[in-house]
C-alpha cells in the first residue's frame, strides 16, 4: 500500500510539472525564436494568409493539357511547404500560387526557383533532352564507402522518352561532359562516367547540400511543360479575416470550460480527472501541430474538434462502465480496473477504424484532404493516450492517496430498456423521406440554377476582382463593407464571396463564383457608388480556375471508398460477423446522405470545407456505431437469443449506451455551437454542417445502427431456422421413405409366400431324418 502511495504521488507530481512546462512552451515558447509557441502554429490561407505569386505563361497558345500538367507539377513542388497550398489558373495565360503561413515572398521565390527553360547539351551544342523529359530531381547527402567523406549529389529520374534519349547520349559520350543550361545560363557540366540506360542517374561533385538543392531546384522548375515568368509576388491576409482566429480561440476556450463543468457535474471525481486529461490533450495537440509542422486550416480545425469529441467519448465510456460496476456491488478499486478493461475494446475499435480512414486519406488524398488527415490522426492518437493513460493513472494515483469513497464515483441507475427496434421502421422511413427529398432537389436545382449544387469557386472556379483603394483596408473592414455590396449587386450569397487584403498595399482581392458580364457591371457600379469604399483605380477583373482540381476530388472519392472497404473488413474481422460491418457502412452512408441533403435542399455553398465536413461526419458516425456494436457483442455472450429474444438484446444494448450517446453528442455539439455563435460569418456555414452531422450521428446510433444489425441478424436467424427445419423435414422424409420401403419389402415377401402350393401339413412325409433308436430293455419290472 505504501508503495502504491509513493507511485501515486510521483505520478501526480510529474503530471503537474509536465503540464506547467507544456503550458509555458505553448504560451511563451522556448529560446529566442520561441519555438513551440501556440501562435507559431502554421496556419492556412483561410486563417492567416500567406505568400501569393503570379506567373505569366510565355508560350503562345498553350493547350489545356499543358496548363494542367504545369499546375500539377507546381503543386508537387509547393506541397513541400504546405499541403494547403493553392495553385490555379488566372485568366488565359497566368498561374497563381498561394502558400499559407509564409511572409517572405523573396525567400519563397528563391527556393522555388525562377521559371525558365531547361536543356541538356553535348559539347557540339546538340540538344540531348529538355525539361519535359525530366520526371524528378532531388538533392541528397551520402557517405563515400571508401573514404568515409560526405558527398552531396542530385538524383535525376527521366521519363520513358527521356530515358531513351539520355541513354543513347551517355553511351556515345562516356568520358565527356554534358552541359546543363537553365534559362540559357550554364548551371552544371557533369562528366559521363558510364552509359546510363535505366532512366536514373546522379550528379555528384556538389560542394554543399545547399548547392545540390539549388541545382535540383533549377532542374525541377525548368522541367515544367510550359515556360513561366514571374509577374508579381505579394503577402496576402487571411481569407476568413484576422478575427476568425481570435473568435475561434475564445469559442474553443468557453466550450472547453463548459465541457469540463459538464463532466464534473455528471461524473463527479472521475469527471474532474477527465477534465485534467482533456487539458493535457489540448496542450499536446498544440505541441504536436508545432512539432510536426502541420498547417492548420478550417478543415483541420474540424479534425481537432472531432478529436475533442473522441477524447470526451472515451472518458464517458470508461466512467459509464465504472458506475455500472459500482451499481453491481463491486469495490471502487475493482470497479476502476474493470471499467477500463471493459471499455478498452470499444475505445480501440472506434479509434482504429477512424485511424484507418485518416491513413488512407493521407496516403491517397492531396492538398486539403491530406491536411485534414494529418490533424485527424494526431487528434485521435492523443485523445486515446490521454483517456487510456493519463485519466487512468490519475484515478489510480488519487485512489492510492485515499480518494476511495464510492459516492465520489457515482452509481449507475438500473437500465430502463426501451423498444428501439419497434420504432426503427418509423425512424428509417423518416430518414428515407429526407434522403429522397435531398436527391429530388438535385434535378430541381439543375433546372433552376444550372447546377445541382451551389458550388463555390474552390470547385468550379470563378471571378477575381482586384480593388485598388485610396486608403488601406483590413480584411475585417472588407468583410463588413465590400463583401455585402458585392453579394447584393451580383445577387449571390455572401458565402460565395471571399475577400483578401494585400499587406503593404492598399488593395483588396475579391473572389466570387463565376459572374456574367451583367453581374460584373452591376458589382462595379455598386462599388463605385458606395461611399465607404474609396476606389483609386478601375477594378481589375478576370476569371480564375478551381483551386480544388478534378484530380483532388477524384483522389478524395477513391480514398473514401478504400477507407470504407478497409473499415468494413476490420469491423467484420473484429466482431467475427459480416453483418456488423455491413450495418456500420449503411449507417455511415445514412449520416453522410442526410447531411448532403442540407446542401441540396438548403442550397448551402459547396466549398473546400465540404469535403472536410463529410469526412468528419464519417469519423464521428463510425465511432458511435462501434460503441453500440461493442455492447451487442458483449450481451450476446451473457444473453440468449432463444430465451431473451434478439430484439431484447439490441434494445438492451442501445439503452445501456444511451447515456453515452447523449453526453458525447451534447459536449461535442456545444463546442461547435459556440463556434457558430461567436465565429465570423465565414465560419457559420461550416459550424451548421458539423452540428447537423453530430445530431444525425447521435440519432442514427440510437435509431438506425442497432436495428439495421437486428434486421440482418434476424434474416440470418430465420434462414438458419428454415435450414434447420428443412433438414429435420428431410430427415423425417428419409425415415418415412425407409419405413415405407421396409413395409413394401415385407409385403412383397408375404405375397411371395402365399403364391406357393399349400402342402405344409405333409411336409414331414417328404423329408428324411435320422430315426431315434429305441432304448433297450424297456421299463424295469419291480421286484
Amino acid at each position: 500500500m505504501k508503495n502504491q502511495k509513493t507511485k501515486g504521488i510521483l505520478f501526480i507530481v510529474c503530471f503537474i510539472i509536465l503540464s506547467v512546462l507544456a503550458s509555458f512552451v505553448v504560451l511563451q515558447g522556448v529560446g529566442r525564436q520561441h519555438k513551440g509557441k501556440a501562435s507559431h502554429i502554421k496556419l492556412g490561407l483561410d486563417l492567416a494568409g500567406g505568400v501569393s505569386i503570379t506567373y505569366q505563361i510565355k508560350d503562345d497558345n498553350p493547350t489545356e493539357t499543358e496548363v494542367n500538367d504545369t499546375i500539377a507539377k507546381i503543386e508537387d513542388r509547393v506541397y513541400e511547404y504546405s499541403n494547403e497550398a493553392n495553385v490555379y489558373k488566372v485568366g488565359s495565360n497566368r498561374i497563381q500560387v498561394e502558400i499559407p503561413g509564409e511572409t517572405d515572398a523573396n525567400k519563397i521565390l528563391e527556393e522555388l526557383g525562377k521559371p525558365g527553360s531547361l536543356s541538356f547539351k553535348l559539347e557540339d551544342g546538340t540538344e540531348v533532352c529538355t525539361g519535359s523529359d525530366i520526371k524528378s530531381a532531388e538533392a541528397d547527402a551520402q557517405t563515400d564507402s571508401t573514404t568515409g567523406t560526405k558527398e552531396y549529389v542530385v538524383r535525376l529520374e527521366f521519363n520513358d522518352e527521356g530515358a531513351k534519349k539520355f541513354g543513347d547520349a551517355t553511351t556515345a559520350n562516356v568520358g565527356k561532359p554534358i552541359y546543363i543550361f537553365y534559362d540559357e545560363q550554364l548551371v552544371s557540366y557533369p562528366t559521363v562516367q558510364e552509359p546510363i540506360t535505366d532512366g536514373s542517374c546522379q550528379i555528384d561533385g556538389q560542394e554543399s547540400l545547399e548547392e545540390a538543392k539549388k541545382l535540383a531546384t533549377y532542374i525541377r522548375i525548368g522541367a515544367l511543360p510550359l515556360e513561366l515568368e514571374e509577374l508579381s509576388s505579394q503577402v496576402v491576409a487571411a481569407q476568413l479575416g484576422s478575427e476568425a482566429i481570435n473568435t475561434s480561440v475564445k469559442a474553443g476556450a468557453i466550450g472547453f470550460g463548459i465541457v469540463c463543468l459538464f463532466m464534473i457535474i455528471i461524473y463527479f471525481w472521475p469527471g474532474l480527472m477527465a477534465s485534467l486529461a482533456l487539458f493535457a490533450y489540448i496542450l499536446l495537440t498544440m505541441l504536436a501541430l508545432n512539432g510536426f509542422n502541420v498547417t492548420l486550416t478550417l478543415p483541420g480545425m474540424a479534425g481537432v474538434i472531432l478529436g475533442v469529441g473522441m477524447a470526451v467519448d472515451a472518458n464517458v465510456i470508461i466512467f459509464t462502465r465504472i458506475k455500472e460496476e459500482l451499481r453491481d456491488g463491486k469495490s471502487v478499486k475493482t470497479a476502476l480496473n474493470s471499467g477500463f478493461n471493459k471499455a478498452l475494446s470499444a475505445i480501440l475499435d472506434g479509434n482504429i477504424t477512424t485511424l484507418i480512414a485518416a491513413a488512407v486519406l493521407y496516403l491517397k488524398g492531396s492538398g486539403t484532404i491530406r491536411g485534414f488527415a494529418e490533424t485527424l490522426a494526431l487528434s485521435i492518437v492523443l485523445s486515446m493516450f490521454t483517456a487510456l493513460v493519463i485519466t487512468k493513472y490519475l484515478l489510480n494515483s488519487f485512489y492510492a492517496l485515499g480518494v476511495q469513497k464510492p459516492s465520489l464515483y457515482g452509481k449507475a441507475k438500473p437500465t430502463k430498456v426501451f423498444g428501439y427496434v419497434k420504432i426503427s421502421k418509423f425512424c428509417m422511413a423518416v430518414s428515407l423521406i429526407v434522403i429522397l427529398a435531398g436527391l429530388i432537389a438535385l434535378p430541381i436545382n439543375k433546372k433552376n440554377t444550372g447546377s445541382i449544387l451551389e458550388y463555390d469557386l474552390d470547385f468550379k472556379g470563378g471571378t477575381s476582382m482586384t480593388l485598388t483603394l485610396k486608403e488601406n483596408m483590413s480584411v475585417a473592414e472588407a468583410e463588413k463593407t465590400v463583401k455585402p455590396v458585392v453579394a447584393k449587386a451580383a445577387d449571390i450569397s455572401e458565402a460565395s464571396v471571399q475577400v483578401q487584403a494585400v499587406k503593404s498595399a492598399n488593395q483588396v482581392i475579391v473572389k466570387t463564383s463565376q459572374l456574367s458580364v451583367e453581374q460584373r457591371e452591376a458589382v462595379q457600379n455598386a462599388l463605385e457608388e458606395d461611399k465607404a469604399i474609396k476606389l483609386k483605380n478601375e477594378i481589375e477583373t478576370e476569371n480564375i480556375s478551381a483551386t480544388i482540381s478534378s484530380e483532388m476530388r477524384r483522389d478524395a472519392v477513391i480514398a473514401v471508398v478504400i477507407a470504407v472497404i478497409l473499415m468494413l473488413i476490420y469491423i467484420g474481422f473484429r466482431f467475427k460477423d459480416w453483418k456488423f460491418g455491413c450495418s456500420a457502412v449503411l449507417a455511415l452512408c445514412h449520416d453522410v446522405l442526410v447531411v448532403f441533403c442540407l446542401y441540396s435542399i438548403g442550397k448551402m455553398t459547396v466549398g473546400s470545407t465540404f469535403i472536410a465536413c463529410m469526412l468528419t461526419i464519417v469519423g464521428y458516425s463510425i465511432n458511435a456505431t462501434i460503441i453500440i456494436f461493442d455492447r451487442i457483442r458483449e450481451n450476446l455472450r451473457t444473453m440468449s437469443i432463444a430465451k431473451d429474444g434478439l430484439d431484447t438484446i439490441v434494445d438492451t444494448s442501445i439503452s445501456q449506451t444511451f447515456t453515452r450517446t447523449i453526453n458525447t453528442s451534447l459536449t461535442t455539439f456545444v463546442m461547435v455551437f459556440l463556434l457558430w455563435l461567436m465565429g465570423v460569418n465565414s465560419l457559420k456555414e461550416f459550424a451548421i454542417v458539423l452540428m447537423t452531422g453530430i445530431v444525425c450521428g447521435g440519432y442514427s446510433s440510437v435509431c438506425v445502427t442497432g436495428p439495421l444489425w437486428y434486421l440482418f441478424k434476424k434474416s440470418g436467424v430465420k434462414k438458419a431456422e428454415a435450414a434447420a427445419q428443412a433438414k429435420l423435414e428431410r430427415q423425417a422424409a428419409a425415415k418415412a421413405k425407409l419405413k415405407e420401403e421396409k413395409a413394401a419389402k415385407a409385403a412383397q415377401q408375404a405375397k411371395s409366400a402365399q403364391s406357393k402350393p399349400s402342402n405344409s401339413s405333409n411336409a414331414n412325409a417328404n423329408t428324411t431324418r435320422k430315426s431315434t433308436p429305441k432304448k433297450k430293455g424297456g421299463k424295469k419290472k419291480k421286484k
